[in-house]
This record gives structure tokens, C-alpha cells and sequence, in this order.
């Protein structure tokens, strides 16, 4: 059975996390106008401001023949202008889908709970499952397989390291994390990751050393220090990521053939360095483009069905 809602990447199996694979690859390879979602309409409820997020979603509904509406942070008020549990009855009955991205996970759950139409977390404060399936496709088409591929994620222990934990763990890769003291990932996601890792032959490793972390590693990732809402953070965060940069130094301990990829927006010179970001190593365009490939398959997934 397809998946009602996507708010975190535990929500599928590893079947559901293939499928969407090889639709998205489809996708991307026959770039046909086709509108299996003609006549459908998807909500973008964003409390936080996004670019890419935005973009991808309003581009694939309308490649897929449907039509989005934005509703941004002045119309939700950061959701204390109304309840999730109103909002998402009363859009149940206007729209055919819903992206949110909001501060809150608990948000974003509650709203999955009253919705009668999918829900999909667009980025919340404890997952971003829309960009780690993205990072999936993006490593399989480099790698042409995911399984026993070496990742190494450098920085925060945040949203996107919980999905990519989650992800790494359901597929069999193999992922490295080096966080500094006090910004470790969530206990219970580890805990989930490790326990799936067993079934699925992924090796998971927590680590405070960016070098033993991307020892031999062929994907090394990064993401911000300071995310949106931690902006009160950023001085002290600043001194507690120094030495987690990742830079050409850092890299020469992963494979001869590393890939480095970034979420983005990246904040050059603080997490990454400028030479990386413009080096041959670095592939987070591509990564960017597959965001579009793989939120028109979860689309089609959630949505309707391809004609």
C-alpha cells in the first residue's frame, strides 16, 4: 500500500524508497508533458521562508499538469493565527495535497493526523525527508547503487542528518557522523537507525573527528552550522564548529573519487570552504536539480498515478 503521508523517511520501506527511485530516474530521463495530476491542487504552507523548496514543488506540480498555491508566513502568522487541527480540516476540503514546512515536527504531525489528504514535510525542526530521498537518487545515479556506498556527514546533528540517518539505514549504506560536543543527533533516531542498520547491513558510526569520519568516505556531506531560527546561535556556534569545515585539507582523507554534496543554501567559508564549493568534487547543482525529479515522483505517489 502507498504511504498516506510522508513526514519522515522511516515512513517507507525500502521497496517505497526503490520505487521512488526508479520513478524519479524516469522522470528525469523522459521529460515529456504529461498531467496525471490535472485538475489537482497542492498547498505549500510554509511558516518559514524557501527557495528551492518553493520552487521545485510549484515547477513539478505543473510539469505534472496540477497547479500549487503558496501560503507564506504572513498568511500563517508562524501557526498561531489557527490551530493545525482547524487548518488542516478546512484545507482537506479545498485542496488535494498539502507541503508544509514548519518549525514545529509536532506541527506537521498534527496536521498529518486531521488531514484527509497527504501531507508532506517539506522541512520541520526534526526532519527533512524530501532532501535525503533526494541525496539518494543523486548518490545512485553517481554510484549506481546504494548499497555499501561510504558517506560521511560533517557539521550539525540536525534535521537533515536525522533523514540521512534514517535513509542510509533503510537502504544499507554506510554513513559517518562527526558532530562537535552538545550537537549530536536526536538519541531516538540513532537508536532507530542502528536497530534497522542490522537488517538492512548499513554500518552507522558517531564520531567528534571529521577526519576519522570521512576516512576513505566517497560521499562527504555538509550542511549549515547555524540554521533559519537559530540566528541568536550563530556567534556561539561559530567557535564550537571550528575545525569541522570542510575544506581540501579535510578531503584528501576521503576516496581519490569523493563527491562532496551540500543541501544549500551553504554559508562559504563557515561550513564549507569556497574551493570546495567550486571544486570538481562538488556535485550539490545536481543535487539541487534531483530535488525537482524526486518531489514529482512523491507527488505522483501520494497524489495519483502515472498515465
Amino acid at each position: 500500500m502507498k504511504p498516506r503521508h510522508l513526514l519522515t523517511v522511516r515512513d517507507l520501506k525500502p521497496s517505497q524508497i526503490q520505487g521512488l527511485l526508479n520513478s524519479a530516474a524516469d522522470l528525469k530521463r523522459n521529460r515529456k508533458e504529461i498531467d496525471p495530476l490535472a485538475g489537482k491542487t497542492l498547498g505549500l504552507l510554509f511558516q518559514k521562508p524557501s527557495v528551492r523548496t518553493r520552487v521545485s514543488f510549484e515547477v513539478g506540480m505543473a510539469q505534472l499538469g496540477g497547479r500549487s498555491l503558496y501560503i507564506g508566513p504572513v498568511e500563517l502568522q508562524g501557526g498561531q493565527r489557527e490551530s493545525s487541527k482547524d487548518l488542516a480540516q478546512v484545507l482537506s476540503r479545498y485542496l488535494d495535497g498539502i507541503v508544509a514546512r514548519t518549525f514545529s515536527h509536532e506541527q506537521a504531525e498534527e496536521m498529518a493526523a486531521w488531514s484527509r489528504i497527504p501531507v508532506i514535510n517539506g522541512l520541520s525542526d526534526f526532519a527533512h525527508p524530501c532532501q535525503a530521498l533526494s541525496d539518494l537518487f543523486t548518490i545512485q545515479e553517481k554510484f549506481g547503487r546504494l548499497k555499501g556506498v561510504r558517506l560521511a556527514y560533517i557539521g550539525d546533528g540536525n534535521n537533515v542528518c536525522h533523514s540521512l540517518l534514517e535513509a542510509s539505514a533503510l537502504m544499507g549504506a554506510q554513513l559517518a557522523v562527526a558532530t562537535p560536543p552538545g550537537y549530536r543527533p536526536d538519541r531516538s533516531v540513532v537508536q532507530w537507525a542502528l536497530a534497522q542498520a542490522k537488517k538492512s547491513g548499513s554500518r552507522i558510526l558517531l564520531s567528534m573527528k571529521p577526519k576519522e569520519a570521512v576516512r576513505e568516505a566517497q560521499v562527504v556531506y555538509t550542511d549549515v552550522w547555524t540554521s533559519m531560527g537559530q540566528e541568536r546561535e550563530q556567534a556561539q556556534r561559530r567557535k564550537d564548529f571550528r575545525g569541522f569545515q570542510v575544506d581540501s585539507s579535510l578531503l584528501k582523507q576521503a576516496d581519490k573519487k569523493v563527491i562532496f554534496m551540500h543541501c544549500l543554501p551553504a554559508h562559504r567559508g563557515e561550513e564549507v570552504s569556497n574551493e570546495v564549493m567550486d571544486s570538481r568534487y562538488a556535485i550539490v547543482y545536481d543535487q539541487a536539480e534531483n530535488r525537482l525529479h524526486m518531489q514529482k515522483a512523491i507527488l505522483l505517489t501520494l497524489m495519483g498515478r502515472r498515465t
